[in-house]
């Protein structure tokens, strides 16, 4: 089963990506980690039941990783494009319990695990072969946490809490039955739209807002 970890909005700069979501939920994120093996940074926010948004970026003062960075970041014109498209929330991280398990079976799909420092994070990530978000985006990405629940106790608390999201799809019923074949648990609506794009209802201390 793969459960819905994280929402990611995937910015230009971290600057951007701090003011959209100041914009859309009325919380500046607080800055999270640096993240040397992609040569990217974020910003993370609870929103509870173990669930996270992240905000990340290219580090303009980070080095070139050896592979593809995750989250299409090493592709900073497409990033650009995206976010001018208003395609910010532009996916979203599935966690399982073995990665290495699940990859075996549909790695043509999810990519391959890779290697992080040891220690540096305690977790292990799945990136397809040229860095791209998997189907555009249309599926999350996968992290395994190794067993490690602590680690929501380290992103900040600011009283936000996820309540939905919703996808938009070119082929809205053939997605919902790959997510039925992926065993992906997720509270999803799919819906038609011409192209992937996310909107995600967050109750904050000052009401439901959505972000986009």
């Amino acid at each position: 089963m793969l459960k819905l970890d994280h929402l990611t909005v995937i910015a230009p700069t971290i600057a951007e990506g701090v003011a959209h979501v100041v914009e859309c939920l009325g919380l500046e994120v607080p800055s999270g980690s640096r993240h040397d093996y992609m040569g990217t940074h974020n910003h993370r926010l609870q929103l509870g039941n173990s669930v996270y948004l992240e905000i990340v970026a290219l580090d303009p003062a980070g080095k070139e990783p050896d592979r593809p960075r995750w989250f299409g970041l090493g592709d900073q014109v497409n990033v650009r494009s995206d976010w001018d498209k208003g395609r910010r929330l532009r996916g979203w991280v599935a966690n399982t319990p073995s990665l290495d398990t699940v990859l075996a079976i549909q790695s043509a799909y999810f990519g391959q695990m890779v290697a992080l420092p040891t220690g540096d994070p305690d977790f292990a990530f799945s990136i397809p072969k040229d860095g791209s978000l998997p189907l555009d985006g249309a599926l999350p990405s996968l992290i395994d946490h190794w067993g490690d629940a602590g680690y929501i106790a380290t992103i900040p608390d600011l009283g936000a809490r996820f309540s939905s999201l919703v996808l938009e799809h070119p082929d809205p019923a053939g997605i919902g039955e790959l997510y039925q074949a992926l065993a992906i648990d997720c509270p999803l609506s799919i819906v038609q739209g011409p192209e992937v794009r996310y909107r995600a209802s967050i109750e904050t201390p000052d009401g439901l807002r959505e972000l986009t």
